[in-house]
């Protein structure tokens, strides 16, 4: 029963995202939803989900009923969508057991997978009769959008197909057709072997059978067939498959025991073998128990076996045995087999041809083994010069590499194919087995005549090869790559007489190239064109401008702010999802004329033609900027991203895409350099900008190579008695070519290219030694050096590291060192911040909050952070002298309500000194009191203060 909780839920809202529907066409005739589908486990028998935005862009949220008492709790959900105007009916198909992905111990042997399916719009869907799957019937309106709840019959659902009708049921009766020749063929030759076993007497024979018999009751169980004699639920066909397997395994033991007659060789091999055939045997108890568990052992002992096999084989082959060595293609056989086998149930080998083309192994493999058990039964053993004529290598080449036979007789005009070519392409594929001119019409348009002309060619110059790849068209509508290689056969009159070769279905391949190809050129996470085509489609249309007047394309790129945070604290998984929410938000913004592209890893870069009106243009703008601010829902939380944006419009002085591009990266830069979330049109002068940062920043990298950079040192004094109480570690950088550089200059260079991390350590350590120098020359002296810590240094997670390193190698008293840290610095990740500052405190480092009264200045904040001293910003203190009293005691008072000491910057005369001193502030940090100095003339001026006190 469906009940309709919410009429409307905005998007974006609720615990649960809505999901991305799955459109379909009439012209798709098979659609795998596997990946789609999203399992919910233990949901209980109630279960809510919210359903995939319909026609009109509303998230709903529906609430299935389990319809089985038995139910686990178990649900799946997909959504389908119906962008036609047509009336679309398709079956929705889950088989009972698939091979691939089955698994090696306790693996999944089939059941039933859905007891019921409940679309978002009505009653629960009709289930189709079907032996071997479960099947419902769906019908989708024009323009609908239907959310599906599953209730799963058990925990895995390894498959879920959409299937037109009528090609579902063509499926079905062509592999009907596959698997009754299969069966016709294993049953024929089980009951030929059995019978020469009657005749012959040899005890080869029973171990063959019997290996025969068990791969006919394997694909007998696995084709369904046993459905048909009597009524198998699919709970009890695990038992009779893992009972199969189980047979398998043992009779496989058996015929290599009894073919290479090992009891002659050694009493070991026997007891070895009755004991391994003993234990299988046992198995098939613990089958009727437990058939995963019997089914994984079976396959272990398979895979054993064929190990074994190739020791042993390898061994009396060595020996010059001759049924060894008549053995080895077969085993061969068996090595690929398992090989494949491994691939398919370990997933590796992924479709649905894998499943029946393992059974058609096992009966070539009996094949196999038939023929060379009767060749050594009626040959005497003894073993023929060559092992095999050149025609019999020839036709078992053919037919292990599967590949068809392309015969044309020119004479009599008929093109024969065998095995028959209409098997892979569908009934529509018969007339292909007549003249050669009745593969025209099933060619793609584009091959025809290069297949025309190569017979041709052929024929006229009677010599060469046919070497040709074309596309045919199956019943399906849908074409097929082949690949053609024969070559002529000349009659005695110089004639040619017949065209003999291969015909292998390549399609697998050309997809394989077509996807490179489209990689090539595209991001693997968006899909969208990456920069190499971003610039390929910038240079063609900048062609096109310059013969047409009113096409003025535009460039914008867009860089999120702040990007790297988002990795860094919620995980590259979290960074995937929210670069693939802000592409699709920015193309729904795009007409079908522009072009969107990720240049890099948060860029994205956008070519406008649609519009030429700069007008319309900065709305545009506007529109991308809006659409990344829009808030993503992550993990319950609401994100909340920002963009830098940088744009420039082609002119007829515009030299090529790869320089309108860089001068659109140039404004984007400089938008960032503003603060970010913000539009820059580009300017010439940004190039000198640009330019002057990156030299700035190898000058940078460089200077802490050269010891360029240093350290001074600008007092802390008490206004109790005016004594030095620390000192504030400011960094100085002396240019060998421009001499002095102001911090405001480096330090944001430093902080977007990474180098502050490096200067920011190269800080702590230096000040952290001069401070402990200053502690063992003055020792009656309590002094203490504060660092500044930027946020790249704080949202690291070596900060905590870091700083216990430079404790270890300094051996500093607890408190000599403190770190001055600003609001908006530590409110950029709060919950972060708290905890590596409460494990910074914890190691005896001193907390300083910088710049108070600037930032979010509140009292909740300020309690959540271990702060033991604040600094009072110069704004406050330089203020107007009324409101400057009332605001400065009001800071004062809460400091120390609080437990903290306070320090007032930007103090420039004795008046404000001296009102501070009865406010009640401790300390003082301004030009006035010191300016900033080197480390000597700090130890100096500490003992020019020590001397006097001493006297």
């Amino acid at each position: 029963m469906l009940l309709c909780i919410f009429l409307f839920v905005l998007s974006g809202a609720g615990s649960a995202s809505a999901f991305e529907p799955i459109k379909i066409s009439k012209e798709d005739t098979a659609l795998d939803l596997s990946r789609a589908v999203e399992i919910f486990r233990d949901q209980g028998e109630s279960f809510q989900v919210s359903t995939a935005p319909g026609p009109d862009g509303i998230v709903r949220r529906i609430e299935v009923q389990a319809n089985d008492k038995r139910s686990k709790g178990d649900w799946a959900a997909f959504a389908i969508a119906n962008p036609t105007d047509e009336q679309i009916d398709r079956l929705i198909v889950a088989p009972h057991f698939r091979l691939v992905g089955s698994g090696f111990i306790w693996p999944d042997l089939g059941s039933t997978r859905i007891n019921s399916i409940t679309p978002s719009e009505g009653f629960a869907l009709d289930r189709q009769p079907s032996p071997d799957a479960d099947v419902f019937r769906i019908t989708l309106n024009p323009g609908s959008v239907v959310t599906l709840v599953a209730e799963l019959a058990s925990p895995n659902l390894p498959q879920v197909y959409l299937w037109e009708p009528e090609a579902y049921k063509d499926t079905v009766n062509s592999y009907t057709l596959y698997r009754g020749i299969l069966l016709g063929i294993s049953g024929l030759l089980a009951l030929f072997l059995t019978i020469l076993f009657v005749v012959k007497g040899t005890s080869l024979f029973p171990a063959t059978a019997a290996l025969a018999w068990a791969v006919l009751a394997y694909i007998c169980v696995d084709f369904g067939f046993w459905n048909k004699l009597m009524a198998i639920t699919p709970g009890n066909e695990q038992i009779w498959r893992a009972g199969t397997e189980v047979s398998l395994a043992a009779t496989l033991v058996i015929f290599l025991f009894t073919y290479l007659n090992l009891n002659r060789w050694h009493d070991h091999f026997s007891y070895g073998a009755l004991t391994w055939v003993l234990g299988l045997l046992a198995l098939a108890g613990v089958a009727i128990i437990d058939p995963p568990i019997a089914s994984g052992i079976a396959r272990i002992s398979f895979g054993l076996t064929g190990l074994a096999g190739v020791a042993i084989i390898g061994y009396l082959t060595f020996k010059g045995y001759d049924r060894a060595i008549m053995l080895i293609p077969t085993w061969i056989l068996i090595l690929l087999w398992l090989a494949g086998a491994w691939l398919a149930i370990s997933g590796y080998l992924d479709n649905d041809i894998v499943q029946p083309a393992l059974a058609g192994g096992l009966v070539l493999i009996v094949l196999l083994i038939g023929f060379t058990v009767m060749q050594h039964a009626f040959a005497g053993g003894a073993l023929q010069h060559g092992l095999f004529s050149d025609m019999e290598r020839q036709a078992l080449a053919v037919i292990g590499a599967g590949d068809i036979v392309w015969d044309w007789d020119v004479p009599r005009d008929r093109v024969v194919t065998t095995p028959d070519v209409e098997t892979f392409l569908g009934s529509s594929a018969s007339q292909l087995q007549g003249p050669v001119r009745n593969w025209l019409p099933a060619m793609h348009s584009d091959d025809r005549d290069r297949f025309r002309s190569t017979l041709d060619a052929i024929l006229e110059n009677r010599r060469g090869r046919i070497a040709q790849i074309f596309r045919l068209r199956a019943s399906d509508g849908h074409y097929h790559w082949y690949a053609l290689r024969a070559r002529p056969v000349i009659g005695s009159d110089g004639e040619i007489v017949r065209c003999v070769g291969t015909l292998i279905n390549v399609t697998e391949q050309k997809k394989a190239e077509e996807r490179l190809l489209h990689d090539a050129v595209h991001d693997n996470l968006t899909g969208l064109p990456n920069r190499e085509l971003f610039l390929d489609r910038l240079n063609n249309v900048i062609h096109m401008a310059r013969s047409e007047s009113k096409l003025r394309p535009t460039v914008f790129v867009i860089d999120v702010d702040r990007f790297k945070q988002v990795n860094d604290s919620l995980g590259m998984s979290a960074g995937d999802t929210i670069l693939l929410t802000i592409s699709r938000r920015l193309h729904r913004l795009l007409k079908p004329q522009d072009t969107l592209s990720r240049l890099a890893s948060d860029q994205f870069g956008l070519l406008l033609t649609s519009e030429s009106d700069p007008a319309r243009i900065a709305a545009f703008a506007e529109a991308l900027k809006q659409a990344v601010r829009a808030p993503i829902a992550y993990a319950k939380r609401e994100i909340v991203l920002t963009a830098s944006i940088g744009l420039i419009t082609w002119t007829s002085a515009a030299a090529n895409a790869e320089d309108l591009v860089k001068d659109a990266e140039l404004a984007m830069y400089q938008a960032k350099r503003l603060g970010g979330d913000r539009i820059e049109p580009f300017r010439p002068a940004f190039r000198a900008i640009g330019s002057d940062k990156l030299q700035m920043e190898s000058d940078l990298r460089r200077a802490l190579e050269r010891q360029e950079i240093g350290l001074v040192y600008q007092p802390i004094v008490r206004l109790e008695d005016g004594s030095i109480a620390g000192f504030e570690a400011l960094l100085r950088w002396e240019h060998p070519r421009r001499g002095a550089v102001p911090p405001s200059e480096f330090i944001p260079i430093a902080e977007s290219s990474g180098l502050i991390v490096q200067l920011g350590l190269f800080a702590m350590q230096q000040a952290a030694q001069d401070a402990f120098k200053w502690r063992e020359t003055f020792p009656e002296m309590d002094i203490f050096v504060s660092v500044n810590l930027s946020s790249t240094q704080l949202i690291r997670q070596d900060l905590i590291n870091d700083v216990r390193s430079v404790l270890s190698r300094t051996h500093i008293a607890p408190g000599s060192l403190k770190l001055e840290l600003t609001e908006s610095v530590i409110m950029e990740n709060p919950e972060q911040s708290a905890h590596v500052l409460t494990r910074i405190k914890a190691m005896g480092v001193g907390l300083s909050l910088d710049d108070f009264g600037t930032g979010y200045s509140s009292l909740s904040y300020l309690t959540r952070f271990p702060f033991d001293m604040i600094k009072i910003d110069r704004s406050f203190v330089r203020g107007d002298q009324a409101k400057k009293a009332t605001l400065l005691r009001s800071i004062v008072s809460m400091a120390h309500d609080l437990g903290l000491a306070a320090v007032a910057e930007g103090v420039e005369n004795e008046t404000d000194a001296l009102h501070l001193r009865q406010l009640g502030c401790e300390y003082v940090q301004s030009f006035m009191f010191g300016e900033p100095m080197s480390a000597d003339a700090a130890s100096k001026l500490l003992k020019d203060q020590l001397e006097p006190a001493a006297a």
